[in-house]
């Protein structure tokens, strides 16, 4: 019962548009019933005070609270913020003073760089470890599961993400939006 309705709940998770999000095969039946039986938890319902990161895409990211974020976000464990900054060529010591310059000082950044194979600039990493903050500067899809694992762990964690330019579209993902246009166009009796 448990399993079947975080299944629906995690396919309700994605939205509309060319967006990557949590995908999941159909439930399994029951195969243990006893004391011990393993549950899931959905972490994103559990934790309703912090920011997590549901889906990505494009153009933007989607936050558990429903809130949709057009373009590059600076994240902290309750606060998102618009980021001025479109590639990782526009990352400098004053894009990321915001992240520095914060008290108390966060435990780790964590860098969106975008699509895979997008690199930050050495010179940025060694910047910010000088001002004593560790970072992760990994492509977003990384990113988005860094940022959602230390903020739900606890840890004082700050994104700066920028959105991919590509986004894999899973067999199930499209399943899923098929499945949604067709019950968009339903005419109710």
């Amino acid at each position: 019962m448990i399993v079947q309705a975080a299944s629906r709940l995690l396919r309700g998770a994605l939205t509309r548009g060319r967006m990557r999000g949590i995908s999941t095969g159909l439930p399994l039946p029951s195969a243990y019933e006893g004391d011990g039986k393993t549950t899931v938890s959905i972490l994103n319902q559990e934790v309703s005070n912090l920011l997590l990161i549901d889906a990505y895409s494009t153009m933007g990211f989607v936050l558990n609270n429903g809130i949709n974020v057009v373009g590059s976000v600076a994240l902290f464990p309750r606060t998102v913020l618009s980021w001025q900054v479109a590639s990782v060529d526009d990352i400098n010591e004053e894009s990321l003073s915001l992240f520095y310059m914060l008290e108390p000082r966060l435990d780790v950044l964590v860098i969106g760089t975008g699509d895979r194979g997008t690199r930050l600039n050495l010179d940025i990493i060694k910047f910010l470890r000088s001002k004593r903050l560790n970072v992760e500067a990994v492509p977003t899809e990384s990113a988005c599961a860094t940022f959602n694992y230390l903020n739900a762990d606890g840890r004082l964690v700050g994104a700066g993400l920028i959105p991919p330019s590509n986004v894999a579209i899973l067999s199930e993902d499209a399943f899923e939006a098929q499945r949604r246009r067709k019950q968009l166009y339903k005419l109710e009796d």
